[in-house]
């Protein structure tokens, strides 16, 4: 696994429109924009709302893409980060 380094964080984008169910994968056209799950954080990011597995939303054109397998990967820089959802 990728480990981010200074104040990046490494979030996991959700497949668009996809969602699991158990074994069941449930597929829809509507975009989940630019939210992922925060996955890994880096040693100097110092925003204390950032936590691991927490949601949240990011500016578009801000992220290096990063993939392993199947799943897309991001790292971005905490300042842009915009908001978390609860």
């Amino acid at each position: 696994m990728i480990k981010p380094l200074h104040d990046y964080c490494l979030l996991k984008k959700e497949k668009e429109g996809e969602k699991k169910f158990g074994d069941i994968i449930l597929t829809s056209k509507k975009d989940d924009g630019n939210i992922a799950t925060i996955i890994a954080i880096g040693s100097e990011v110092k925003t204390n709302e950032l936590a691991l597995n927490k949601k949240v939303v990011y500016k578009e054109y801000s992220s290096t893409s990063y993939k392993e397998n199947d799943d897309e990967y991001l790292l971005v820089k905490e300042e842009d980060i915009l908001a978390v959802i609860d």
